[in-house]
């Protein structure tokens, strides 16, 4: 399996005029998800999975690959890393899954993922962090690619 944990891009603040799961994608943000969006569509496995989580700026950010995405409360603000990995099926699916997400979950998952433990490891707005599972060779996970943005 391999599973792409891509935090969502840059997003206006709101403040008090806009609920969090409204916040829409600023400009940067939008030129971000496109880049990273075309960088990493050319890349993916045939027929990849595309999560997202229901806030506006996740499903801006999953829409710029081009491919049907589902969007899943267990990918949300308020989701835990065990729920998040739970719904996005690791390390048990097939294929691939593109999961679209925030922090600190993002970086939990992260964590969870390399270390078996939850730390609060940061990841950058628009950031991918690419991970493969393999049970053939015993099924540890391997870190494969961790992109930011502004490297595009």
């Amino acid at each position: 399996m391999d599973l792409i944990l891509w935090r969502h891009a840059e997003a206006h603040d709101g403040g008090f005029s806009v609920p969090d799961h409204e916040r829409r994608l600023t400009a940067k943000g939008r030129l971000q998800a496109r880049e990273v969006g075309h960088w990493l569509s050319s890349r993916l496995p045939h027929s990849p999975r595309v999560l997202s989580s229901p806030a506006v700026r996740t499903m801006e950010t999953a829409e710029s690959l081009g491919l049907p995405v589902e969007v899943m409360n267990e990918l949300g603000t308020g989701t835990s890393p065990e729920r998040f990995l739970e719904a996005v099926g690791w390390p048990y699916s097939e294929g691939c899954v593109v999961a679209v997400g925030h922090q600190p979950t993002m970086g939990q998952v992260a964590s969870l993922i390399l270390t078996g433990e939850q730390y609060s490891w940061s990841v950058r707005k628009g950031a991918l962090w690419w991970f493969r599972v393999q049970r053939s060779k015993g099924g540890e996970p391997v870190l494969r690619l961790v992109l930011s943005p502004d490297l595009v």
